[in-house]
């Protein structure tokens, strides 16, 4: 596993931070999670939340596309913090605060997700804004004495996320439409930034090699946010299924509920993760692997799970009946957007192009076109279905696969 090095924290910078707060070691005791880690985390189980509940409470395109420009958001500050605690050691006292700013930030950020296209737009966006640059700059000052190379690289991702963050102060003050526009193209920006590898005039791009990464500590927090998301989906069943009366046809879309969390935590858990991360552990060089397979791939993942949590209550609450399109579309397209990005994780990590996952999502949209004859809980249970096939598919596919591999006697 490639990891920070001892060169790191001899450096020669002259300024910055005179304290070494970075990670040093190898090993697992040194790419732990941190507890304040953890707790910074709570942050964005209410940040989830709140995108699901606007999801249920305006269920229209438009929500939907609001949702997914806030929820990149979300991720997006997340992930780029874990990028840097990946770097610099939260059981440091100057890290610590940090991370406790940023989480009190946060929660202010989260709590104005329901109305950021009306009155709290600026609610959402300075503290959003606030949290990336000055995180960044937090992190070109700690590294600046003991790691200069990666202190200049944060260096171009602080001009990087100005640039973006002006579109998202912009979008805040301007009308909704162009709000919308703005905050599309700070989002793009968002994205385009690790594949331009933060390339500045006059500056160039970064160095992939810089980007030398605990592949463990990387894998670990990335999982423990789809644990967040998998956790949401169980609260959002389990506060509707309580407001209801129980009959059998409330029990079996409950079922139906916890199959689909139980399912979707398979998946990723039993059939995805543990491979990859050892891929991850195992490569010289896992900065480049890490940027698709950790910050771009999780993204549908975690789209999947919230999509399912609101599709899960509104079966809850609508069972029978015509299934219409928009319920279909909720069920039918969680289900395929997380196998696609199953499929997507799987080969970033080395692996080959999972055929089960693939048939999966072409069965997954065959059944969203029979969606007519089927009720919402019916066709929620048909959806369950294809995902279990999958797993049993992919179990046995990866059984032939070793058997092949086998050498003959």
């Amino acid at each position: 596993m490639s990891t920070t090095t001892n060169r790191i924290g001899t450096g020669g910078g002259r300024w910055g931070m005179r304290a070494d707060v970075l990670r040093h070691g190898d090993g697992h005791d040194s790419s732990r999670v941190g507890y304040v880690e953890l707790f910074f985390d709570l942050v964005f189980v209410f940040a989830v939340t709140q995108l699901s509940h606007s999801l249920i409470a305006h269920p229209d395109l438009t929500t939907l596309v609001h949702t997914l420009i806030l929820g990149w958001a979300v991720w997006w500050l997340w992930i780029d913090t874990t990028w840097v605690t990946n770097w610099l050691d939260p059981d440091k006292v100057p890290v610590r605060t940090m991370l406790l700013v940023l989480m009190g930030l946060g929660l202010l950020m989260s709590s104005a997700i329901p109305e950021a296209f009306e009155g709290k737009a600026l609610l959402f966006a300075v503290p959003f804004v606030v949290i990336q640059v000055g995180r960044t700059l937090f992190t070109v000052w700690a590294m600046g004495r003991h790691w200069p190379e990666n202190a200049q690289n944060f260096v171009r991702i602080t001009i990087w996320l100005s640039a973006s963050g002006a579109l998202w102060i912009g979008g805040a003050l301007a009308d909704e439409q162009t709000r919308l526009v703005l905050w599309v193209a700070a989002a793009l920006l968002d994205v385009a930034g690790p594949r331009a590898l933060f390339w500045v005039p006059g500056m160039g791009p970064t160095n992939p090699h810089t980007w030398s990464v605990r592949g463990s500590h990387m894998a670990e927090r990335v999982s423990l946010f789809l644990i967040i998301s998998l956790g949401e989906s169980i609260i959002v069943t389990g506060t509707a299924f309580a407001e209801l009366e129980v009959d059998g046809v409330t029990v079996l879309a409950f079922l139906a509920a916890f199959a689909s969390t139980v399912l979707m935590w398979l998946l990723f858990f039993d059939r995805s993760e543990q491979s990859a991360t050892a891929y991850f552990s195992s490569q010289p060089n896992p900065g480049m692997v890490a940027q698709t397979a950790y910050t771009y791939v999780p993204f549908l993942l975690i789209v999947g799970i919230v999509l399912t949590a609101v599709a899960d209550e509104v079966v809850l609450l609508h069972p029978l009946g015509h299934t219409d399109t928009w319920t279909a579309g909720l069920i039918c397209g969680a289900a395929a957007v997380y196998l696609l990005g199953n499929a997507f994780f799987r080969r970033a990590t080395g692996g080959r192009w999972s055929v089960a996952h693939l048939v999966g999502v072409v069965a997954v949209l065959a059944v969203f076109l029979v969606r007519d004859a089927l009720t919402p809980l019916a066709l929620n249970w048909v959806s369950n279905g294809v995902l279990l096939a999958v797993i049993v598919g992919d179990v046995v596919l990866g059984r032939r696969e070793r058997v092949q591999q086998q050498p003959e006697p």
